[in-house]
């Protein structure tokens, strides 16, 4: 039995990449159903939609399902009614009839996620009588066996890496920096070689480690944290293990996740083009890919600069890629005094709040009249006088090539 179990958390050691949402995907295909993972504080991590279309179909949910996936949580009171069934001490699965009045209108069936006797998680199945066969359902045991090696190792090889994770953000650059990181490196063990990116979620509402989300209920999540975030309060660090240094998809989904924690909604958005106001509500910036954890203090300034970046530009976000914020991986790579020139200081005023706005959409247009005016909804007259008073308040002159470079910059970097 030990050695099975030894053999088992070295398959699921090596198989990391696989992770929770395969394995969740795994059961859903084997019996049929829609399937969820949660730890067992009943933190949703990974949910399989699964119907003979391949799609979910709504008569799947009912309101004890739909909050445990839009909260990813389940209250206590569910908590308590399903453990009553017995599921904490149960090792085989477990059948849960419909309860509507306690908001659980279809059948579950509960797949408690072992390792070596103590249980770390349940996976839940929507399935009404006579539901799934019995070989199906100890098939999908035996991948619950895979699921519960995957969650005792992450335990063992410190899942929770916070504190870890702050000295490297908070240290100094330089041998403080160097030992931080190699501190780091030696906890995460062979999972450190793999590539990795990481997720700034900012601001984030609370500096309070208890309202950070489990690192396990994030896939593909290696450790995060919480750290200052100039004046706006606090940000969240998420570090990314990566399939591939080429697929950033595992981080922008977690940042999607974290961004439904925050109440800001999920997924990138295209805005309108310059001259939009500020973000609303938290966003997220995602660093480009880097092999192993040498670059980590590089990857970090990535990571936040592409969130200011969404902060100050709508367009961007809610979850901004670095690659993708143009001039601003410039911008966002200076001290915050280094952005500024006092030409501009005339057009920040209030009074000419139009007259900045306008400025920066005719060169974000490359200098056109046409297509400016266009966007401003205004005529070309308008637009030229604009433009004079423009030259006038900053002493720039618009037909020179470095002017235009030095006020269209000075402008996007007042935005930070």
């Amino acid at each position: 039995m030990g050695e099975n179990a030894r053999v088992t958390a070295d398959s699921a050691s090596s198989n990391r990449a696989g992770d929770y949402q395969d394995l969740v995907d795994e059961i859903s295909e084997l019996l049929g159903a829609p399937a969820t993972l949660e730890n067992r504080d009943f933190e949703l991590i990974a949910f399989g939609a699964y119907d003979s279309e391949g799609e979910l179909d709504a008569s799947a949910l009912d309101p004890v399902r739909t909050r445990s996936i839009l909260t990813r949580r389940s209250t206590a009171a569910v908590r308590a009614w399903f453990e009553g069934f017995g599921i904490t001490r149960a090792t085989g699965p477990v059948r849960i009839p419909p309860t509507p009045e306690a908001g659980v209108n279809r059948g579950r069936i509960c797949l408690p996620v072992r390792h070596r006797g103590v249980v770390l998680g349940y996976v839940w199945l929507l399935a009404d009588d006579p539901g799934p066969a019995e070989r199906q359902l100890a098939a999908a045991m035996e991948v619950t066996v895979r699921i519960g090696a995957l969650l005792a190792d992450e335990a063992q090889h410190g899942a929770d890496l916070t504190r870890e994770l702050r000295a490297v953000l908070t240290a100094e650059p330089g041998w403080q920096r160097d030992a931080a990181i190699a501190e780091l490196r030696t906890a995460l063990g062979s999972r450190a070689d793999a590539p990795h990116t990481m997720v700034c979620v900012a601001p984030w509402p609370s500096a309070d480690p208890e309202d950070a989300p489990s690192v396990r209920t994030i896939p593909g999540a290696t450790a995060l944290c919480t750290v200052p975030w100039g004046t706006r309060g606090h940000c969240l660090a998420l570090l990314v293990r990566l399939r591939s240094a080429d697929l950033l998809t595992p981080a922008t989904t977690a940042a999607g996740r974290l961004l439904e924690r925050a109440g800001a909604g999920a997924g990138a958005g295209n805005g309108s083009s310059g001259g939009a106001v500020s973000a609303k509500g938290p966003v997220a910036g995602v660093a480009g890919a880097r092999p192993g954890l040498g670059e980590l203090g590089a990857v970090w300034r990535e990571a936040s600069g592409a969130a200011r970046a969404a902060l100050a530009e709508p367009r961007f976000g809610p979850v901004a890629e670095w690659a993708s914020i143009g001039p601003y991986r410039l911008l966002t790579a200076l001290p915050p005094e280094a952005a500024h020139d006092p030409a501009i200081d005339p057009l920040l005023s209030p009074t000419h709040h139009e007259l900045a706005r306008t400025a920066e959409i005719y060169l974000d247009c490359g200098g056109q009249a046409g297509r400016t005016a266009a966007e401003l909804g205004i005529h070309r007259q308008t637009l030229y006088y604009r433009l004079s008073r423009v030259e006038q308040l900053t002493g720039l002159d618009l037909d020179d090539g470095e002017d235009r470079l030095l006020l269209h910059m000075a402008l996007k970097g007042a935005r930070l």
